[in-house]
Parts: structure tokens; sequence; C-alpha cells
């Protein structure tokens, strides 16, 4: 086939053309702007008037995906994943072979390393070199023609997704989601970077346990509902903890996925870190509601008696509103050991803000107003 066949072929299916260099892969032109339109006929002609002898790459992304196989040692493992990746459309090149898909509109990122096995995938973004391009004297062609190029896998549909983030936190960001071995090597971004239990829990390998009642289903859970309370959209939220899940050893099935983002949900911090023993607060930033002082805080409920308070006494109502804001169980031997202070000093000074009505104390421990 001479190379107007080849383009009026591509053509037909819809792709979009762009020129490299003589013998190279370098785009010979600003080749960005033919992601969003197509080249003519016409046009891609006066490209071969133009420029001396160009190869012919394809944008891939909206039509067209394409896996790039540089080192056949990898292929039995991705047969393996994708059992009929040899009945599409593939090109021989001087050192590697490579796999066409249709794609029917799905927003499918490149990677270099597509199920964590080091094989590149052409979506998004970028562009392959097609038939009848040289390079180095050898020339693409096909061994299995275009007319028997195979729909896009789910396999890489479901793991090459770019995820609908609705996050506004920076701008729209993208999935920035790898696999290794088939498995979520890092998740996405999220809103509520700075809030400490959401990393832990997104950090920690997290561990099976009784049907229902383990770390793993606790920690979905949570993180879950987490993500809601910092601006992600629910189902951005579902998307992530699924994620999260797939990093899992021993991941949860899709029914216990399932019934975690239908449970209610009512946690304050202490009980996050009743139920997950791990989690550790000294680092979060958003300690007390986001970071900013709520009309439910102590200390904002008690600004008019603020004055009226000596300085021993403000000292202990802002580790109140602060460090144990949100906790359950704060006794007067707690607050001296964080504020390192007399144990007696701490009592006279819980007792003055008992009798200011800023604070009920019930036994030993200390109830918010």
């Amino acid at each position: 086939m001479n190379r107007t066949k080849f383009i009026q072929e591509y053509l037909d299916k819809g792709y979009s053309l762009i020129p490299l260099k003589n013998n190279s892969k370098i785009p010979a032109i600003r080749w960005k702007k033919y992601q969003y339109r197509k080249a003519s006929y016409e046009e891609i002609e006066k490209w071969f008037i133009t420029f001396d002898d160009p190869n012919i790459a394809l944008i891939t992304g909206k039509e067209l995906i394409v896996i790039d196989l540089d080192d056949i040692l990898k292929f039995p493992e991705l047969k393996e994943l994708l059992p009929d990746i040899e009945k599409t459309a593939r090109v021989k090149t001087k050192k590697h072979f490579q796999f066409y898909f249709s794609n029917n509109g799905h927003k499918i990122r490149s990677t270099n390393n597509l199920f964590g096995l080091g094989i590149e995938l052409k979506g998004y973004g970028s562009y392959v070199v097609a038939p009848p391009s040289k390079i180095d004297n050898s020339t693409y062609h096909f061994i299995i023609p275009l007319s028997q190029i195979k729909p896009l896998p789910d396999k890489i549909i479901n793991e090459s997704l770019l995820p609908e983030t609705g996050i506004k936190e920076g701008g729209k960001v993208p999935g920035g989601i790898e696999y290794r071995r088939g498995r979520v090597k890092n998740l996405p971004r999220y809103n509520g970077l700075k809030v400490f239990c959401i990393k832990q829990i997104s950090d920690r390998n997290l561990r099976a346990g009784d049907k229902g009642t383990g770390e793993r289903n606790k920690s979905l859970f949570i993180l879950f509902n987490l993500l809601i309370q910092n601006r992600n959209k629910r189902e951005y939220a579902r998307r992530y903890i699924i994620l999260k899940n797939e990093t899992i050893s021993k991941p949860l099935s899709d029914e216990e996925i399932k019934s975690i983002s239908e449970k209610s949900y009512n946690y304050k911090c202490s009980t996050i870190r009743e139920k997950l023993p791990y989690i550790r607060c000294d680092e979060c930033e958003f300690r007390f509601k986001g970071g900013r002082l709520g009309m439910k805080s102590i200390i904002v409920k008690s600004i008019m008696k603020i004055t009226k308070l000596n300085t021993c006494e403000r000292a202990i109502l802002l580790l109140l509103g602060t460090v144990f804001e949100g906790d359950e169980g704060i006794t007067i031997s707690r607050i001296s050991l964080e504020a390192k202070m007399d144990y007696r000093v701490v009592e006279k000074a819980v007792r003055g803000l008992e009798k200011k009505g800023i604070i009920k104390i019930i036994r030993t421990t200390i109830i918010l107003q």
C-alpha cells in the first residue's frame, strides 16, 4: 500500500494525522492543536510538499489507543492480562510491536507503566509513529491490517480511565494513578490534603480482620466519609476508596465496598481514633474545624468570658479548643501532660473554668459545654 492509501485509510477511520521530521519521531510542526481538530487531506498533502519526505504520526486518545511494546519478553505477561491482544491490528517496527485498539470516547491516560509492567500505553496527549514511516531504514508496517482493529479491552478502560475528580483545590487535577503488577501503586489527589487522618488511611497497608469489623472495613468507611466532609464529590470519594481497596493484599468484595457508601456516619476525631488506633493527630493542621474556629468551638462560645479568666485559665481554654477539640475522655492528667504544667495548677484552672460555666466535670472527665 502506498502512502496515499495509508493516509486515506487513516482519515476514513477518523484519525488525526501530523507530520514528523524525516527519519525521525519528532513532530515537524506544532502538533497539539491536532488533538482537537483533524487536518484535511489537502492540508496533509501540503505537508509532503513543505517538508522533506516526512514520517506520519497518529494522534492517540479519542479514536485510537496504542500499546507500544518495546520488550518482547514482556509479551507473555501482557497476553495473560489481555488474552485477545494478538487478534487486533498490529504494527511491526525495527525493534518492537504496536497493538492498535479503537476507542469509543473513553478518556484513557497515557502511561509508561501499563499494568505495572513498564509497557507504554499511548492515550490522551500522545501520538504514535505510523506506517509507512521509516526510522533508520526500517519501515513501519502492519502485520495484522488496520481493518481488523479490535475495541479497547475493558481491562485497560478500568485501569487507565482518567477519573472525573470534581476537585477545585488547585484547579482540575489529573488522575495520577499508576499500577504495578495490576495493582494500584499510588492514589490521586483529593480535597483536604492537609487532613492528616485521610493521609494516614491512604498510606497504610490495611489489614484484614473479622468480616465487617476489620481494619479494612473501618478504615475505608471512615476514609469515604472524610473525603465527602472535605468537599470531594460523593462519586469521587466512592471511586477513591475502590482504588484504595485495590492496593490491599486482601481487598474487600464489591458488596462490602457498596455497603460502605450506604452507612450513616457521624464520627468525631475521638471516635476515629477509637475505631482506628493507628491514627495519630499530632501533625494534623485541621485538628480544630479545618484550621478555623467554628461557632460551636468552646473558645468562640466563651469569647465574652475570656477577659474574666486568669492567664492559666486562658491557656487551658485554648488547649481545650484546639488540641483537645472533638476529644472525649479529657482529664486533668491529660491536660497536665500536654501542657507540661503542674497537676495542681491545671486542676485549679479547670475548677475555675467550671465555676464560670465554661466546662463541666463529671467524676474525673471534663465535658465541654
